[in-house]
């Protein structure tokens, strides 16, 4: 299979690579009941050297800059109380954390959940967070920008 973006050597249905996803991934997509089918989510394997956006879209594929997006973990506290949200931007959008995510979240303050936070407890690995296995309690705020969007490449987890 070809990947509908990019320049991969390899693109595969996620359902036909459970054993490549990490765990909280490939549960999701055994349990998938999303608007699109499960197939249509492709696993792509990429070299974690080439992460950083900038070097990613020069050897993936320059059109991977406006469809490709980062999925951050935030964490929004109000009377004592903390959530965990994830955010999908375009890789070329800031997430506006202490604006729309706080209002959002109906947080009093909010922020970059710490590293070992997101890992810890979304089961992925930093820099390859992604919506798709999240827990299930966790509000996920999607840019419109990522939503109107055929495909996009998100991190696998």
């Amino acid at each position: 299979m070809h990947a509908p973006i990019g320049d991969f050597d390899s693109a595969t249905p996620a359902p036909d690579c459970l054993d490549e996803l990490t765990a909280p991934v490939a549960d999701a997509v055994r349990a998938w009941r999303g608007s699109v089918p499960a197939e249509q989510i492709v696993y792509v394997d990429t070299d974690p050297r080439w992460a950083d956006t900038a070097v990613f879209v020069e050897h993936y594929g320059r059109e991977l800059l406006e469809r490709s997006a980062n999925c951050v973990v935030v964490s929004g506290k109000r009377g004592g109380e903390t959530t965990l949200a994830a955010c999908v931007v375009l890789s070329t959008t800031r997430v506006d954390v202490n604006g729309a995510v706080r209002r959002q979240l109906g947080a009093r303050k909010a922020s970059f959940a710490p590293m070992d936070t997101a890992t810890g407890e979304s089961g992925m690995e930093y820099g390859g967070i992604t919506p798709v296995g999240l827990p299930a309690d966790w509000p996920v705020l999607v840019d419109p920008a990522v939503a109107d969007l055929p495909y996009v490449l998100v991190g696998s987890g």
